[in-house]
C-alpha cells in the first residue's frame, strides 16, 4: 500500500507544470535573468560537451554513396546531447536559484 502511495504521490507532483517565480520582479526584469541565465548555461554545457566528445575522438563514417563524414563514437546506450541537456537545465536552475528566484507549481487554471 505504501508503493502505490509513493507511486501516486511521484505521478501527481511530477506532471505538474512549474514556474519561476520572485518578488517585485517586472516581466521585462524576469524574462531577461531568464535568457541570460539560458544563454551562460548553453554556452556552458556545450563547451563541456565538447571536452567529453573531444576525448574520444572523432570517427569517420561513411553515407550510403560512400561519402565521408565526420561522426562522435557513441553507443546506443550513451546518447552525448542528452547529458548535454541535462546539465544545462541543471546550470539554468541554479543560476536563476542564485538570483533568487524559486521554482514553483504554476497556478491551475
Amino acid at each position: 500500500m505504501r508503493r502505490f502511495a509513493l507511486s501516486a504521490f511521484v505521478l501527481a507532483c511530477g506532471c505538474t507544470p512549474m514556474q519561476w517565480q520572485k518578488a517585485d520582479v517586472s516581466p521585462e526584469e524576469f524574462r531577461a535573468d531568464e535568457q541570460q541565465c539560458r544563454d551562460s548555461a548553453w554556452r556552458e554545457a556545450s563547451f563541456r560537451a565538447w571536452h567529453y566528445q573531444s576525448m574520444l575522438g572523432p570517427a569517420v563514417a561513411r553515407d550510403p554513396s560512400g561519402r565521408p563524414f565526420m561522426v562522435w563514437p557513441t553507443s546506443p546506450l550513451v546518447d552525448p546531447y542528452g547529458y548535454q541537456l541535462m546539465e544545462e537545465s541543471r546550470l539554468t536552475q541554479f543560476c536563476m536559484e542564485s538570483k533568487g528566484y524559486q521554482l514553483v507549481p504554476a497556478p491551475k487554471p
